[in-house]
């Protein structure tokens, strides 16, 4: 069982680098975010604090500089957020989710080719 882990935007920015490639230096992560981010050295230091705390980044001391690793896979990461938006949103209901964005015109052709492989493979699954 995982860890529900809730991350804020920001955070997702951070741990998005972190999944692409691991590990990283804090002065990696700070090159890496600068320009979609504007963040300085101190903002990145205080984001992987914040993240060690809640279990989603772990450091190891290397030669010249902490290294960190995600702690977390982002397929879990991914559950945990889509839980939580689900529950705030629409009580929990998948269906009500599914319903709005049909109404709204929000499902794309590919979309829909999307949803429908994955329900033939739910409903396939037993057995």
């Amino acid at each position: 069982m995982t860890a529900q882990i809730n991350l804020s935007d920001s955070e997702w920015r951070l741990m998005n680098r972190l999944w692409a490639s691991q590990p990283q230096t804090i002065t990696e992560l700070t090159a890496a975010l600068r320009e979609e981010t504007g963040w300085s050295k101190n903002t990145v230091i205080t984001m992987l604090s914040r993240l060690e705390a809640k279990g989603a980044v772990r450091h190891e001391e290397g030669a010249r500089a902490k290294r960190y690793f995600a702690a977390v896979q982002k397929q879990d990461a991914a559950r945990t957020e889509t839980q939580h938006f689900l529950s705030k949103v629409y009580g929990g209901s998948l269906g009500l989710m599914m319903s709005a964005m049909v109404e709204s015109r929000q499902l794309s052709e590919a979309d829909i080719a999307e949803l429908s492989a994955i329900l033939n493979k739910a409903g396939g699954a037993e057995g």
